[in-house]
């Protein structure tokens, strides 16, 4: 059996990991959130480890409050590369196998194609910046890490955009959507299941990887496939230009991941975008 540690277990991939992971036989999970364990507390890091066996560490922990780290910087670097640099230390000193999840936002957003892992990182903002430094330091202090890189991610837990539309859809009669920024949704679930076949598979192939379901997809038609499939008819979104619905951050206005390597490497298949967020609104609505 292998112990597996999960950090950021409340949040929604975290939520989705332990689903995924429990009736499996072969792993133990330590689903750790602050309260239980504080990654910013290297000696507390290595406690757990040690005293657990620790073989998997699966980090889901991150400050992701986009807009709000551009004024909280610190907080988000300590969470999101010193936290991090905590966990990669470790992990090298007790020989765990790290698996780490970053961002889009590592991308400027400018490309025409979508982004394979050797692009070149060129975040706008602080949360994509403290993001970029985290994989980083991963690659210096334990080279034997996967990361893996994601986007628009959203599961029947916590708060995400799905949820968000199907509130408002609700709620409003009309809604600005924006429609010059694409990319691909992706499914916490769909993830997680992805990274239980990682960790299953008995092949350990050390790097980054893109994952995000299949398909492009711009936020305006992403709301109106929500408001469709919920069956939410009486709100009008209305498509508007970035530029009409100012953020603090900058966000990519083009951030479709090529999933070409996790595919190969891993053997696996992706689902449709569309497909997965309509399994998600049924749970919701369970």
């Amino acid at each position: 059996m292998k112990n597996v540690l999960i950090t950021g277990a409340n949040g929604q991939l975290g939520r989705e990991l332990q689903l995924q992971f429990s009736g499996h036989d072969n792993f133990k999970i330590f689903a750790t959130d602050v309260s239980e364990l504080d990654i910013t507390d290297k000696l507390a890091v290595a406690s757990f480890v040690e005293c657990n066996n620790i073989d998997f560490i699966i980090n889901c922990a991150a400050y992701t409050a986009v807009d709000a780290a551009e004024d909280n910087g610190e907080l988000c670097r300590k969470l999101n590369v010193d936290a991090v640099a905590n966990l990669a230390e470790i992990a090298a000193e007790y020989s765990s196998k790290l698996l780490h999840i970053s961002t889009d936002y590592v991308f400027d957003g400018y490309a025409y194609k979508p982004y394979n892992e050797d692009d070149t990182v060129n975040p706008l903002s602080v949360y994509g910046r403290t993001k970029s430094d985290g994989e980083i330091v991963i690659k210096q202090l334990a080279p034997n890490s996967i990361i893996i890189r994601t986007a628009w991610l959203y599961s029947p837990h916590g708060k995400n955009f799905v949820k968000t539309m199907l509130s408002l859809g609700t709620t409003r009669s009309e809604l600005n959507v924006v429609y010059d920024q694409v990319g691909t949704p992706t499914s916490a679930t769909d993830l997680a299941h992805t990274i239980l076949l990682i960790l299953s598979s008995g092949k350990w192939e050390p790097g980054i990887y893109h994952f995000s379901n299949e398909g492009v997809v711009s936020w305006y038609d992403f709301t109106k496939a929500i408001h469709r499939i919920a069956g939410i008819g009486t709100c009008h979104v209305r498509p508007v230009l970035t530029a009409e619905y100012p953020t603090k951050a900058h966000r990519p206005c083009y951030s479709v991941l090529d999933k070409s390597k996790i595919k190969r490497v891993y053997n696996i298949d992706i689902p449709y975008w569309e497909d997965s967020l309509i399994k998600c609104i049924n749970r919701i609505k369970e």
